[in-house]
């Protein structure tokens, strides 16, 4: 009996142990990220493409109707104020000028004549041989006479004029960039004939994805190179921001006046153009990924090494270009930082880190 009673209270101690063990506690959560080690981003800049262009140009065109007969100039001639760049076939304009002045003759001629005439008439009317009334009727005579000369010399300067106008000149010194019609063509009024530009005020005309365009302003600094020949350099400054990106390619148009460019930098010629502030060599250049915003700041996550483990901190961007950022503070040469899932991870977070490909 009391070997029984032994046995009962053993197993009961034993089924008791069994419940307060419970079962072990969870490992936390290891999530896999992946990282990059913060370097200092090299001294290369980094380039948009772009075409030299003028800042001033303009169309030229006739102003009257006629047939080119003559086209004195091609693209890459330079022309001067005055010089006869092409002409219209000047026949029709040339009689309207013969007619104007024969009708203007002819107006001088009556205007003498009804002088004349009321000349006598005073006379004989001052001798009481004619009467006032006569004489009113000599003076309208003269005064018709005279508006009709007014008109025919009206008529003369504007045939002169539509004259002028079949002989088309360049109105500055520069470049002819684009040729729009041949000789032969019939030319309406305001039709482009060609595109000239002035060669002393040029700009680089560059596209730049829409993160940049809204870091710059007017008056920002830039460095120009030649495409071709990289080691001729030019500065400049943007003049004009498109206000909106490209609906296709996000990208906005930026006009960077050159300083003093060489000749090398010729209308048309390809260049390349880098933001001068993109030039300090103690940024750290990271995947725009591993940025996020919390409490309205811009943050990275660190990896710290002893225990696995990510801590987020404050970060300054200097630029960015859709693709990578470059922070000028909060990170520095050497520390490890998430550059995929952060917005998944918590502070004190154990992770495991691999390499980005």
């Amino acid at each position: 009996m009391k070997c029984g009673r032994l046995l009962l209270a053993l197993g009961s101690l034993a089924l008791l142990s069994g419940c307060d063990g419970g079962e072990p506690p969870a490992a936390p959560i290891v999530r896999p990220v992946l990282s990059v080690v913060a370097e200092l981003a090299d001294q290369r800049k980094r380039g948009f493409a772009g075409v030299v262009q003028p800042r001033y140009q303009t169309d030229r065109a006739f102003q009257v109707l006629g047939r080119i007969i003559t086209r004195n100039v091609d693209v890459g001639d330079f022309v001067k104020t005055g010089q006869t760049i092409a002409t219209n076939d000047p026949l029709a304009y040339q009689l309207a000028v013969r007619s104007a002045q024969s009708e203007l003759v002819t107006a001088n001629s009556q205007l003498e004549k009804t002088s004349a005439q009321r000349l006598r008439t005073l006379t004989l009317v001052k001798q009481g041989v004619s009467s006032q009334a006569v004489l009113d009727g000599a003076q309208q005579a003269v005064d018709a006479a005279s508006a009709s000369v007014q008109q025919a010399e009206a008529r003369l300067a504007k045939a002169k004029e539509q004259l002028g106008y079949t002989t088309l000149t360049a109105d500055l010194d520069g470049v002819v960039t684009g040729v729009y019609a041949e000789v032969g063509q019939i030319a309406s009024p305001g039709m482009r004939i060609m595109t000239l530009a002035r060669t002393d005020v040029r700009e680089a005309v560059v596209d730049v994805p829409d993160d940049i365009a809204r870091t710059l302003e007017p008056g920002a600094p830039f460095d120009v190179s030649l495409q071709a020949d990289p080691s001729v350099r030019s500065s400049g400054k943007v003049r004009e921001i498109a206000p909106d990106a490209d609906v296709a390619t996000r990208l906005r148009r930026i006009r960077i006046t050159l300083d003093r460019p060489q000749e090398a930098f010729r209308l048309g010629a390809t260049v390349s153009a880098s933001p001068e502030t993109q030039r300090s060599g103690s940024s750290i250049e990271l995947p725009q990924t591993a940025v996020f915003q919390r409490d309205g700041a811009n943050r990275v996550w660190l990896v710290d090494g002893n225990g696995a483990t990510v801590r987020s901190v404050v970060v300054e961007i200097a630029d960015r270009d859709g693709r990578t950022v470059r922070l000028s503070a909060g990170v520095s040469p050497g520390e490890r930082v998430v550059t995929a899932g952060a917005n998944s991870l918590s502070e004190g977070q154990a992770v495991r880190t691999g390499k980005e490909p």
